[in-house]
């Protein structure tokens, strides 16, 4: 059985975490006239004001990058390509192996835990740059039933956006996990319907969030997104990339709900 999170409605109701900057993204959103996604660029490239950069790497794993140069990559499992290249805040959870690592770079100055002590959560609220990072923490399978608290889904507030990430999510959010995340803009979720929470589960979240932008990660090949996609197809518009990378703002937000597929690409030294 999944335990509900007592602790964190308590800390909705009240200052989040204590911390002194306050989450804008616990809220409810008010719509905006949505336009085109702003062109894909090379993830060294300069971004304009009030424009975040998303890149899938691998997997789980993507790169964040903000105007102001600030970085942060999510369920870091150490390998990035052959860029020699450095975040300034890595995310990591714990149910595989492919999502953390037992030997981060030592350079990362923000590194963050995605699990707690099977007893209490580790929570984060970090502001590095333009960036401020929170998780939710959620539970997951375990050998021995569940392990409490053993997944964070880590949200990163950034240029008025606010970009969510699951995780190795194994369980739909409760009420109050889902009003601890509050409003996010885009999305990154498991859709490989086994591993993390079944396809019927996972869509079922991604109604309840209505994000403007869901981007498919943790999946096992075309058939495994295709099942994903042919499911979501009726909530959602589905839009396929070629490449690795958007840009994207409150601005340039579509109107519809929107699944956009990018194709996993290791970072290299152009």
């Amino acid at each position: 059985m999944i335990h509900r999170l007592s602790l964190l409605a308590a800390l909705v109701a009240a200052p989040l975490w204590a911390q002194e900057r306050q989450s804008h993204c616990i809220a409810i959103a008010e719509s905006a006239p949505g336009i085109d996604y702003l062109h894909r660029a090379d993830w060294r490239a300069p971004l304009p004001d009030y424009t975040v950069r998303l890149s899938y790497i691998d997997h789980s794993m993507f790169l964040l990058q903000a105007p102001d140069g600030t970085t942060a990559l999510t369920d870091y499992n150490g390998y990035l390509g052959t860029a020699d290249f450095v975040p300034d805040v890595a995310t990591m959870n714990h149910a595989h192996s492919s999502h953390w690592t037992i030997s981060p770079d030592p350079r990362i100055p923000h590194l963050l835990e995605g699990w707690g002590d099977g007893a209490a959560p580790t929570l984060h609220a970090e502001e590095v740059g333009e960036m401020f990072v929170r998780n939710v923490p959620t539970d997951i399978r375990a050998y021995d039933g569940v392990e409490r608290y053993g997944n964070s889904i880590f949200v990163f507030e950034v240029a008025g956006l606010c970009i969510g990430h699951l995780g190795h999510l194994h369980h739909e959010p409760d009420a109050q996990q889902y009003a601890a995340l509050g409003r996010l803009d885009v999305v990154m979720a498991a859709v490989d319907g086994g591993m993390t929470v079944d396809l019927p589960t996972m869509i079922r979240t991604l109604e309840r969030l209505e994000s403007s932008i869901v981007i498919p990660m943790h999946w096992f090949g075309s058939y495994t997104l295709e099942r994903f996609l042919a499911g979501i197809s009726e909530s959602f518009a589905i839009d396929r990339r070629q490449g690795s990378s958007i840009e994207v703002g409150l601005r340039t937000l579509p109107d519809r709900p929107t699944v956009v597929v990018l194709q996993p690409a290791f970072l290299g030294e152009r």
